[in-house]
């Protein structure tokens, strides 16, 4: 059989709606592996919160986090790693703008990056409850720039925020709410999502683009989806996910609805 590329979205795709990798899931990922074809996780969160994922499957490829924006090698060095970022100017200017937006929360990123400004606790389970000292985010702290940045906003708020970010900075940084109940901006480099690192590792592999199956569930999918060979969506996936993707999984991410596809479009069982 053709070696496949496989690009895993974590949450709603790969996990299930506990956060959780399931037996199935893993054993699923490992026979794809063993049986020669690449697996990769393909996500939105943070390094920091993907690592212990990426150990569980056992994965060595590449992992792309911050939806594209980062390209590493967990564990070693990988002489083709990337970090795209943006100018520190555009958080510090948002945190003057803090009360103006009440914006609750305020998170810069990077690889080796965590710092958060906190006006009032956020429900947001991404984000420590408690910042300790040295994840205080301030413009003498914040020395680098950053791949990523992560604003909780109240709800009637979120728009406007995002219309002045668009405003002053488009053309540096793209903006997107995120799914789901919390209201959230995220913000990375303008133009990359996660087609980027995907392109990056079928061209690191040499694998054409229709030999890419990529899974997804939410919004920062769509591109992956778009890019890939079979761009497969969840059956919990958004409307808009499962109107561009090339197929839909029979079951959900808490009915293994991604090692189920799998294991039959590769005829692993």
């Amino acid at each position: 059989m053709t070696q496949k590329l496989i690009a895993l979205d974590l949450d709603g795709t790969t996990l299930n709606s506990e956060a959780v990798l399931s037996n199935k899931t893993m054993t699923t990922i490992q026979a794809a592996i063993k049986a020669g074809h690449i697996v990769s996780i393909v996500t939105g969160r943070p390094n920091r919160l993907s690592q212990s994922y990426y150990d569980q499957l056992g994965l060595t490829s590449p992992m792309i986090n911050f939806n594209g924006s980062l390209g590493h090698m967990p564990h070693q060095h990988w002489q083709l790693e990337y970090q795209y970022t943006f100018d520190r100017e555009i958080v510090l200017d948002l945190l003057k703008h803090q009360q103006e937006f009440k914006i609750q929360m305020i998170a810069a990123e990077g690889k080796h990056l965590f710092l958060a400004h906190q006006n009032e606790s956020t429900s947001v389970g991404f984000f420590p409850t408690v910042l300790t000292h040295d994840q205080q985010l301030s413009p003498v702290t914040l020395t680098q720039n950053p791949t990523s940045m992560t604003i909780a906003v109240e709800r009637p708020l979120q728009k406007r925020l995002q219309k002045y970010i668009e405003k002053r900075f488009g053309s540096f940084v793209d903006v997107a709410p995120w799914g789901g109940p919390n209201s959230v901006l995220e913000i990375g480099a303008k133009g990359v999502q996660k087609a980027v690192g995907v392109e990056r590792l079928a061209n690191y592999y040499h694998i054409d683009r229709q030999n890419v199956i990529a899974f997804g569930d939410e919004h920062n999918d769509n591109e992956m989806i778009e890019y890939a060979g079979t761009g497969v969506a969840m059956r919990n996936a958004t409307d808009q996910l499962k109107a561009i993707a090339d197929d839909v999984t029979d079951l959900n991410n808490d009915q293994d609805g991604m090692a189920d596809y799998l294991s039959k479009t590769l005829k692993l069982a």
